[in-house]
């Protein structure tokens, strides 16, 4: 576990909802008047953690400027499940296996946003590379609105030998690219264990993960634009990957 801030109503509310047992210290703005911050520290109290008052200048301090809205707390966040984790995660899921493999997204607010569709979705686990690649950061957890802990988060040394353990356990895996030769995701039978791979916000896949794939295939668009955001293009395969289901 590392010692890591939640920053915002909507992250600690989280912690408070779903890991209370995690949540090391509880800070709240002096003489607040927003009710939801009241709501949260009375919760807090019957939750048996007690809130410590910080004045503003004190809580700006802590959190380096960021918008903290009056709460902000220390978190012991569960660290990221290995590689070998997927063999038994896709064993206890069956066929309702339904994994999120992002190869080299940087963005914090994508991550977040994909880490919040991907919980939504039910997903049985995201995949990410331990490097190049942005960590569970306070930025995160806050643009991912408490999903990112509860979510499992499988972070691999080796992402291809990662995607390959997947293989391995019968799950299909389905790389979007941005070409528009490449069957539909409307036309792929998404119904069995599935990973959904998607590459970085400006490259895309990596080339031995994008070989490693089962099947490529493309959100059809109409527009002139290259691509969709990542975390847009997410949300849209992993609620098809439902609406089929």
């Amino acid at each position: 576990m590392s010692n890591d801030l939640l920053i915002g109503i909507h992250a600690v509310e989280a912690a408070l909802n779903h890991d209370v047992a995690n949540l090391v210290e509880l800070y709240i703005e002096t003489g607040s008047q927003n009710p939801r911050v009241k709501e949260l520290g009375e919760r807090a109290r019957e939750l048996g953690v007690k809130p410590h008052a910080r004045d503003r200048a004190a809580l700006d301090r802590m959190t380096g400027g960021a918008r903290h809205q009056g709460v902000v707390a220390r978190y012991d966040a569960p660290a990221a499940l290995p590689e070998s984790a997927l063999a038994d995660l896709a064993a206890k899921a069956g066929q309702d296996a339904l994994f999120l493999v992002l190869d080299g997204v940087t963005d914090p607010h994508n991550f977040g946003a994909c880490l919040r569709s991907a919980e939504a979705a039910g997903a049985t686990a995201v995949l990410v590379p331990k490097d190049r690649a942005v960590g569970v950061t306070p930025t995160v957890r806050r643009a991912s609105a408490g999903a990112a802990d509860r979510v499992p988060i499988v972070a691999a040394t080796n992402l291809v030998r990662a995607l390959k353990y997947l293989k391995d356990a019968g799950v299909w895996l389905v790389g979007l690219v941005g070409e528009k030769t490449a069957q539909s995701i409307y036309s792929v039978d998404l119904k069995g264990p599935i990973a959904l791979v998607l590459g970085s916000e400006g490259e895309g896949m990596r080339r031995l993960t994008r070989e490693t794939c089962d099947f490529l295939a493309q959100i059809p668009m109409r527009g002139d634009v290259e691509s969709l955001n990542v975390s847009v293009a997410t949300g849209i395969v992993l609620f098809e990957t439902l609406r089929q289901r």
